[in-house]
């Protein structure tokens, strides 16, 4: 008989630590429910979300057979998570390896949304799955919150989204309906932005400021995905990461149709780079 090994992931970011773990046995993977929290000092947020994780999931150290960290804060590891056997993952692998398990793709950009933003081609081979970093951005969560904050005094993601709620973009962007009544002549859609921010109103609100900032962020994020999946030939755009969770940036994906590409938001998609370290080594 096989034995049941816990393999646990913990993703050590520019704002939150994730973790994540899953109970393998040969190739039947059960998910153990993931957590995260708020970071400050990477040590610190990594031993206090360890603590929660095994707390919550009923764990003890003798449970868990091999810890895989990644993320920008797994420099700070110097030596193993309470002598368990540890393992540093590169960030790219695990968001690639991430977003192709959550989609269940075999091939797919995978859009990583933190902080800033990584762009990744992953394409599975066999029992391998080979990963690409293709760039990114630092237009990202870091951007929302900062412009947000700046220009309207409010700084976390829960009052931001609550803020979009009663905002409107006609006061903020420019559309191409603004500067051309004959989309069939410009062959664009009408409705998509022609400049962010240059219809800014004097009247603009802070609902309409913050539902501007999301939607600058989210488009930017969008185009560049567009171009880095069409540069390959694909269609689909798997989106990880914090952002995934923030409504009006979801929104903008689901609206963009008309460059033929398939954003998905799988479930879990928050947790798709914690997901994918502790997959790192494993036949997916």
């Amino acid at each position: 008989m096989k034995k049941t090994q816990n393999i646990i992931g913990i993703d050590v970011g520019g704002s939150t630590t994730k973790i994540a773990g899953f109970r393998v046995c040969g190739n039947n993977r059960e998910l153990i429910s993931p957590i995260f929290v708020r970071a400050t000092d990477p040590i610190t947020s990594i031993y206090g979300a360890f603590g929660k994780f095994t707390t919550e999931n009923n764990l003890s150290l003798e449970d868990i057979d091999r810890v895989m960290v990644t993320g920008v804060g797994a420099t700070h590891m110097q030596k193993p998570i309470y002598s368990l056997c540890s393992h540093k993952v590169p960030e790219f692998d695990a968001a690639g390896i991430g977003g192709l398990y959550l989609s269940q793709l075999d091939e797919a950009i995978i859009v990583s949304m933190g902080t800033g933003t990584a762009i990744i081609h992953a394409k599975r081979d066999g029992e391998n799955i080979e990963t690409n970093y293709l760039g990114g951005t630092g237009v990202g969560g870091g951007t929302l919150i900062g412009l947000t904050k700046k220009m309207t005094g409010v700084n976390t993601v829960e009052h931001i989204e609550e803020l979009c709620e009663s905002g409107s973009l006609d006061n903020i962007d420019l559309r191409v309906k603004d500067i051309s009544n004959n989309s069939k002549f410009t062959g664009v859609n009408e409705n998509l932005t022609a400049s962010n921010f240059g219809k800014l109103s004097d009247m603009a609100t802070s609902g309409d400021i913050a539902l501007g900032v999301a939607n600058m962020v989210a488009e930017t994020i969008a185009m560049m995905s567009v171009f880095a999946a069409r540069g390959l030939g694909l269609n689909n755009v798997v989106l990880i990461g914090n952002l995934t969770t923030i409504k009006p940036v979801r929104d903008v994906f689901g609206a963009l149709d008309s460059f033929g590409i398939n954003f998905i938001i799988p479930e879990n998609a928050s947790f798709g780079t914690v997901m994918g370290a502790a997959l790192y080594d494993k036949i997916l």
